[in-house]
């Protein structure tokens, strides 16, 4: 069997806040969800599981995110909508801005429990 990635767990500050947050701005529908965990599923069959951890501060995470350009267009429009603080870059020099480095487009920004995202429409590699 290859090598597949099938779940994370993202610590979360509010767990119905975080999942709601990815599901309204990525357009992903609502999956089963067990114990601690509130999940979404993307079309790769990775789940996120958001849980809200038993202590009083969450360790910053990155986690970066495929789109193709329409949903890119669709979810930056949220973005802006929502004034979600967002920049081209990932040391937040380029603020209120999206890049087109690496033949695509792409945006940093945090998600309401203060991960870093990146949404790119093109892979680096």
């Amino acid at each position: 069997m290859a090598v597949t990635f099938n779940h994370t767990i993202i610590a979360s500050k509010d767990r119905d806040a975080s999942a709601r947050f990815f599901r309204e701005l990525l357009e992903i529908p609502e999956a089963p969800s067990w114990g601690p965990f509130l999940n979404i599923q993307l079309a790769d069959g990775v789940l996120l599981q958001f849980a809200e951890p038993p202590v009083d501060s969450i360790q910053m995470q990155h986690y970066a995110f495929l789109v193709d350009d329409e949903l890119f267009d669709r979810a930056y429009q949220r973005l802006c909508e929502h004034d979600v603080e967002h920049w081209a870059d990932p040391q937040m020099r380029r603020p209120g801005e999206a890049n087109t480095e690496h033949g695509g487009r792409g945006v940093y920004f945090k998600d309401p429990s203060g991960h870093a995202i990146e949404l790119i429409t093109r892979p680096y590699l």
